[in-house]
């Protein structure tokens, strides 16, 4: 395929502005570091926690609508074998705003935590935190690649310049506003981003629905035109899967720490609660072009376009629709700004994922190495970590092709492993360093064993109604939601039965390494008591994780 000039041309003036636009945030960051008593982690994580409700708005849709959001929704419409009923991504992310403004963002914010790790540090202590830190540190780190190959993805679509270029070229530009500014020039880029994303899409989708190479969407939305209806079916043993998966692509959003980054980052509780309500309306609207435009192109008859046959999906190409579809269904100038919405969207995420997974590492891991690390210090380690986790989450697109592959990985990682972990560390009163232990090896173990074809891990425990199809052992059962509520089952009852050893007597007291009886008068979002055996690695109940005057 030849260069497209205009296309490339269109991705250099953004990348330009996105990175001017970063630059000029890390200066107002600077100055922001001078006149703060908050320090270097206040600054570069939470912006001195002084985001508004409009740039709030802004940054918290801008991260969760990337490119794997814009292209993976028109992929599942498309392909024959899913649907609509298969991408409801909008919906899933909806939902986990309203329920993240409900229930988690007052608890977070009121108590002034900078990362979602930080109330298992206040309850459990330093080395715990540190080893729970790992899973969300290593979810974070695959969305990296999530981000870029839908990036990567789009430009092959248009050039000839090799997919592994591409994708260096985008993270560069991101590695390097990050470093420079922290969630100061995440926040302002996003703006800019999001604002291209929604126009772009909204301006794409009228030009596709006005080509005459389709058959009325309508019409093939239940009938079978050419293929299977674009709004696909379930299957009544497909149900539960599917429940499972709506589940886990939406409440175990809420156990990432981009969410948080940004509700703990806003001037006020309300402002945070006030941020998921509208989010969750915005992204809902900005899923509609998507949806529509991979429903045309199950509707097109690809031999009246210059495309041709084999249809996308014959040539392997289903991942590729959306590109497809503007290159040959749109003028150029409505294909390249098509292509600047999904640079923006892909752009957006990647930078939030490199400073999620850089705050966990530095606030919960580093710090349980470097106790009195000081701001000068912390500051080298910040950007060091912010480089080092572009280069291995860019590095992992050599793994996998697949847009929503490491997504979904990591939303199954997530909500089974730290979702329960966070409602009990946070509304579950008797939960303790010793649940937390067993419940983490419940959820690890329980969810290695029912397989993980994209690790190429086999399912040694089938549940009820296990079958094999095509040589590969399909789950039928909810397995992910049930590992999640074994985990949570078990955190509460190891730590009920753990506190009745000690208080009883059974065990000796020099055996309680965790302090659970430090922690009976506690309610879940007070700082440790005293007594509490890790008292010198934890901030007093009365004081927030780390000092800030907003």
């Amino acid at each position: 395929m030849a260069v497209h000039i205009p296309g490339l041309i269109m991705m250099v003036v953004f990348y330009l502005a996105v990175l001017g636009i970063g630059i000029w945030a890390s200066l107002k960051s600077k100055k922001m570091e001078k006149s703060t008593l908050g320090g270097q982690i206040e600054v570069s994580f939470l912006a001195n926690r002084r985001v508004s409700l409009a740039v709030g708005v802004f940054t918290m849709t801008a991260t969760w609508v990337g490119g794997a959001f814009i292209i993976g929704v028109a992929e599942t419409v498309y392909d024959p074998t899913k649907g609509l009923i298969w991408a409801l991504i909008p919906l899933q992310m909806s939902v986990s705003f309203i329920i993240g403004g409900l229930f988690f963002a007052e608890p977070m914010r009121d108590q002034n935590y900078v990362t979602m790790m930080d109330p298992f540090q206040r309850k459990y202590g330093k080395t715990l935190t540190g080893f729970l830190a790992i899973v969300p540190f290593i979810c974070e780190m695959m969305w990296v690649p999530v981000t870029l190959i839908s990036l990567g993805v789009t430009v092959s679509v248009f050039s000839d310049l090799p997919l592994s270029l591409c994708i260096w070229i985008s993270a560069a530009v991101a590695i390097v506003y990050t470093v420079l500014g922290g969630l100061y020039s995440v926040a302002f880029t996003d703006i800019i981003q999001l604002s291209l994303v929604f126009c772009s899409l909204w301006l794409c989708a009228p030009f596709v629905l006005a080509s005459d190479v389709y058959t009325d969407i309508t019409q093939t939305a239940f009938n079978h035109t050419n293929r299977e209806p674009w709004l696909g079916r379930i299957e009544s043993h497909d149900m539960l899967r599917w429940i499972d998966n709506f589940l886990a692509m939406s409440v175990g959003n809420l156990a990432f720490q981009d969410f948080h980054q940004r509700t703990l980052s806003s001037s006020s509780t309300s402002t945070a609660r006030m941020i998921c309500f509208i989010a969750a309306g915005l992204v809902l609207v900005l899923g509609i072009p998507p949806i529509l435009i991979g429903a045309v192109a199950a509707s097109t008859d690809w031999n009246l376009t210059s495309y041709g046959s084999p249809s996308p999906y014959e040539r392997g190409e289903a991942a590729m629709v959306l590109p497809i579809v503007l290159l040959h269904l749109t003028p150029t100038a409505v294909f390249v700004v098509g292509m600047g919405a999904i640079a923006g969207a892909a752009m957006s995420s990647t930078d939030s994922c490199l400073l999620a997974a850089t705050s966990i590492f530095t606030t919960n891991i580093y710090n349980l190495i470097r106790h009195q690390a000081s701001d000068r210090e912390l500051q080298w380690v910040i950007r060091s970590s912010i480089v080092v986790v572009g280069i291995v989450g860019t590095s992992l697109t050599y793994l996998e092709s697949s847009i929503l592959a490491f997504w979904i990985l990591s939303s199954d990682l997530t909500y089974t492993i730290m979702l329960p972990q966070l409602i009990c560390v946070l509304f579950i009163r008797v939960s303790n360093g010793y649940g937390a232990v067993i419940g983490y090896i419940v959820a690890f173990v329980m969810r290695a064993l029912c397989g993980k074809p994209v690790l190429n891990l086999p399912v040694i425990l089938h549940l009820p109604g296990c079958t094999l199809v095509d040589g590969v052992y399909i789950q039928r059962l909810p397995f992910k939601t049930i590992c999640m509520l074994s985990s949570m089952v078990s955190i509460v009852a190891f730590s009920h039965v753990a506190l009745i050893l000690f208080e009883k007597g059974v065990l000796p007291e020099r055996w309680d390494v965790f302090k659970v009886k430090s922690h009976e008068a506690e309610t879940p979002v007070e700082g440790i008591a005293e007594g509490d055996g890790e008292k010198a690695d934890v901030p007093n109940e009365s004081e927030p994780m780390i000092d800030t005057d907003c």
